[in-house]
């Protein structure tokens, strides 16, 4: 069998979904200088935490990948990914998560003591969210869970503990993700009950399902209001969280009970957009 290249494992692990975390990873970072003026800006530990983004994160996809090969080759939808497909084989996929875990902690070891400590709970955290599905509905939750360590990591990374504002992000971001994660599963929600999978639209269809989502999301915008109140943030924050909730809003629009025709730009397009663009006003809110 012809050997994986480096295009098939950044297919594997949907690199490009990366624009989901990494601004909200950058917000807590920068974040962190914010809130400590005093702390020296260090180029390196800026790169540290990219690496640790990129790493856990391909431990995470690839995992997924690996837990989920069987029931990835039984839905038409998923049939032609890496694995099913025969393109990178199990053991491959799951050595390609030992590496990444690995260069993880590996790390975290040089950015600071509790980064390091919490480096396992993060790793188990972004692993077992590929079992959750198969015994609990709860499992957007758990996947918002796994995304909302990257703004408290890297405020973390750069403060060594926690203040107020990284946690609204995490849960931001927590909230966030399982709102536009029930959405995405709204595609899967005949294949879900045939398999016995657990999922909020096969738990409560889809139109409760699409309600559910937008009350997530509504809490979403009350917690980006809740972090103006308690900050002396100006115009950038501002506009940014307009933009990103506007955003939010609209994904609900385009998508109805009967017809998901557009769920990928409901799913990736709009929620990857409106990350950018949120993470770019934060970003420079504290910088300017």
């Amino acid at each position: 069998m012809k050997l994986p290249n480096i295009k098939n494992y950044i297919s594997l692990v949907k690199f490009e979904h990366t624009v989901f975390a990494l601004p909200f990873a950058c917000i807590g970072f920068f974040l962190g200088y914010y809130e400590k003026p005093e702390l020296s800006f260090d180029w390196i530990l800026l790169l540290k935490m990219l690496l640790c983004m990129i790493f856990a994160r391909n431990a995470a996809m690839g995992f997924n990948r690996y837990a989920d090969r069987k029931i990835d080759a039984k839905n038409p939808r998923t049939a032609k990914r890496e694995i099913p497909a025969k393109i990178i084989s199990p053991k491959k996929a799951l050595a390609f998560v030992v590496v990444n875990c690995i260069l993880f902690c590996f790390t975290t070891f040089f950015i600071n003591n509790l980064t390091f400590f919490l480096s396992p709970a993060a790793l188990f955290i972004v692993i077992i969210y590929s079992y959750t599905k198969r015994f609990t509905a709860v499992c957007h939750f758990v996947l918002g869970l796994a995304l909302a360590i990257a703004p408290a990591g890297a405020y973390i990374a750069v403060c060594g503990n926690l203040s107020a504002t990284p946690i609204f992000l995490s849960a931001i971001v927590l909230l966030w993700t399982a709102g536009f994660d029930i959405i995405y599963a709204l595609q899967d929600e005949d294949f879900d009950k045939s398999q016995s999978l657990k999922s909020i639209p096969a738990v409560l269809g889809r139109k409760k399902a699409m309600i559910f989502s937008s009350f997530l999301h509504f809490v979403v915008i009350i917690f980006l209001f809740i972090i103006y109140c308690f900050n002396n943030f100006g115009i950038f924050y501002i506009s940014g969280s307009l933009i990103f909730s506007l955003m939010l809003i609209y994904q609900h629009l385009i998508i109805k009970p009967s017809d998901l025709k557009r769920i990928d730009a409901a799913f990736f397009t709009t929620n990857g957009i409106a990350s950018i663009i949120f993470g770019i006003f934060f970003v420079f809110e504290m910088l300017l």
